[in-house]
């Protein structure tokens, strides 16, 4: 009797002890990815390729992020809150460049590795970042607006938020661009803060007050569509040049119709994709390269339909 209970006690304990080693073996890795806003499809963008590596490397994304690209506090909260939930890894474009860096260091300082995609931070925190180099993509935006004008007349810049990153480094990018065309004058700088209202509003005071305006260029998705609709509405279309950044459904609809002359387009798919991979290389103790440039591309009525430029917009969908 006393054999069959010892023996009992062996085999539950052995089928204890194995249940309870493949539940944690079995249990994914989570990795917060955390972008700057939730409502521009570049976003979306992003996110389809974070899941695309999560699949493919068998871990979990947690996507969560303020819904507005100017709620640096919400995006404060949410990565301390994860944080304190010991999140295995955060891959994160940060609101703001600096306002984010006390909270990253606490993930640092809990030995939870930190990867930045598309906006960065002030710090060498992060492992990696992983980005279009927006002085670069600008700088190319102004040689095209520059060459839709013929080199001559005045220009607008349409920036997005101040103190953003990426917003911050394509409003130098532009005004170094254009600076190399004696004959262009940047008569007017206003900020979208990332909404198209805001966006429309402030190229209509432009518009307004600089009726010799040539040119525009608008720094993001929500400035370039709310520039776009100003012309519309002031009846500027073709009067006045305009060109945008990124690829959302909508600025291409507007590149067909004949509003946007050219859009500067990045690889958000790729900042997604390579944010998660370069989250789970680090949990295996991988090097990771400091900083990786995803790309830029011009993007034109003449260009739109060619092999490369279908693949790259079809990313996501």
């Amino acid at each position: 009797m006393k054999l069959k209970v010892i023996s009992f006690v062996i085999i539950f304990a052995f089928i204890s002890f194995y249940c309870g080693s493949n539940k944690t073996d079995s249990k994914k890795i989570q990795i917060l990815v955390s972008p700057k806003g939730l409502v521009h499809s570049f976003w979306v963008t992003v996110k389809a390729g974070a899941e695309t590596a999560a699949k493919e490397s068998n871990v979990e994304v947690i996507w969560k992020g303020p819904s507005q690209e100017t709620d640096i506090a919400g995006q404060i909260a949410i990565i301390e809150d994860y944080i304190n939930k010991n999140i295995d890894a955060i891959v994160i474009a940060a609101c703001d460049a600096k306002a984010l860096i006390p909270v990253l260091q606490k993930a640092v300082d809990k030995k939870i590795p930190v990867i930045t995609i598309d906006s960065g931070i002030d710090s060498d925190l992060a492992l990696s970042f992983i980005a279009t180099d927006n002085i670069e993509a600008a700088k190319k935006g102004a040689q095209k607006l520059a060459e839709l004008i013929n080199n001559e007349g005045d220009v607008a810049l349409i920036p997005f938020v101040p103190g953003a990153a990426t917003s911050t480094m394509r409003e130098q990018g532009f005004k170094d661009g254009i600076s190399k065309f004696p004959g262009i004058k940047l008569v007017a700088v206003q900020y979208s803060q990332s909404e198209v209202a805001t966006g429309m509003a402030v190229t209509e005071d432009i518009l307004t007050s600089q009726p010799n305006l040539k040119g525009i260029f608008a720094a993001n998705e929500a400035g370039a569509i709310g520039a776009a609709q100003a012309l519309k509405s002031k009846n500027k279309v073709g009067k006045v040049k305009l060109v945008g950044f990124d690829a959302a459904e909508n600025e291409i609809n507007e590149l067909k119709a004949g509003v946007i002359d050219a859009l500067v387009v990045q690889d958000p798919y790729k900042m997604g994709y390579l944010g998660v991979k370069y989250a789970v290389d680090a949990l295996n103790g991988k090097q990771l390269p400091k900083r990786v440039d995803t790309g830029v591309y011009i993007i034109t009525r003449d260009n739109l339909n060619s092999p490369e430029i279908q693949k790259l917009l079809s990313y996501g969908k």
